[in-house]
């Protein structure tokens, strides 16, 4: 067992485990920490505790303590700070014609560099660019190409479901989501439909997504004949949630009569996971 201490830098920023040593550190307070790009302010999410060692990439750095009210101030320097330095590099931006969209900046704790985060269609070549932010800013500067899901995570936003996006919400980290997903819960596949801000597809369908594929098992492709009870008909459309089947039966004047079935209550040649399984599903990764 290991025992660690989950810090993040963002408010629903990727969780990174640190080794407390024999500090008292409570959830919500702030930390200084030594990562791979220096020193850095962040805030306890999970108090220390043991995991397995499995969990964690070894060696852990360590919190070099906690944060003093000097360092809280610095933080909130440091934010202040960003909306300024976006003005100032979007106009840079502007005045060199690139062909790319600011998302976010951030400072380092130390001050010694300003990272930039932006999207491009294409590959930018802003090297007159940095020269020009450097000789403003007086510090280092890195730009940093990002994805759509990533700028999307950090601008945030509303869904099409109406409520903020998952990502810039409570998701820490994205999952692998798949057009198979959409299939197997029988959702539209409008690109318009199954797809979030960022332009790829929702984070939300991978959330049921094990539940859907069992329940698959049991249910009879659409258009396909089935015995039920009450002898053959065809089936017209499934609902997963309810695990219901409606079949139609042609009457002896040719009218269609329409039943619903509980699915255990249906004979099928094929269920719907089959057919799912047989037309397979390209998987939409998501960018790291």
């Amino acid at each position: 067992m290991t025992k660690i201490v989950g810090v993040r830098f963002r408010p629903v920023g990727k969780l990174y485990y640190f080794s407390p040593k024999n500090l008292d550190l409570q959830e919500g307070e702030g930390v200084i920490v030594e990562t791979a790009r220096g020193v850095e302010f962040g805030r306890v999410v999970l108090s220390p505790r043991e995991i397995e060692d499995e969990m964690v990439t070894q060696p852990l750095k360590p919190v070099l303590r906690k944060a003093t009210n000097q360092d809280y101030l610095q933080a909130e320097r440091q934010e202040s700070r960003k909306e300024s330095a976006m003005i100032e590099a979007k106009k840079r931006i502007e005045k060199h014609k690139l062909d790319m969209k600011l998302i976010d900046c951030e400072f380092t704790f130390d001050n010694s560099k300003v990272l930039f985060y932006y999207t491009s269609d294409h590959r930018v070549d802003f090297r007159e660019l940095v020269k020009d932010l450097a000789g403003h800013f007086r510090v280092r500067i890195e730009l940093r190409q990002i994805r759509s899901r990533e700028a999307t995570k950090m601008l945030g936003g509303l869904a099409p479901c109406g409520r903020p996006c998952c990502c810039a919400s409570h998701l820490d980290d994205f999952t692998r989501v798949s057009i198979k997903m959409a299939k197997t819960q029988c959702l539209s596949l409008n690109p318009t439909k199954i797809s979030g801000l960022c332009g790829r597809l929702m984070c939300c369908l991978a959330y049921e997504n094990d539940h859907y594929a069992e329940t698959a098992k049991k249910m009879p492709i659409v258009g396909a004949s089935v015995e039920t009870p009450d002898g053959r008909g065809v089936v017209v459309s499934n609902n997963l949630l309810r695990q219901i089947t409606r079949v139609k039966f042609q009457k002896k004047d040719e009218s269609w009569e329409f039943k619903e079935y509980p699915a255990d209550q249906i004979k099928a040649s094929k269920t719907l996971a089959d057919k799912i399984a047989a037309d397979g599903g390209k998987d939409d990764d998501v960018e790291e």
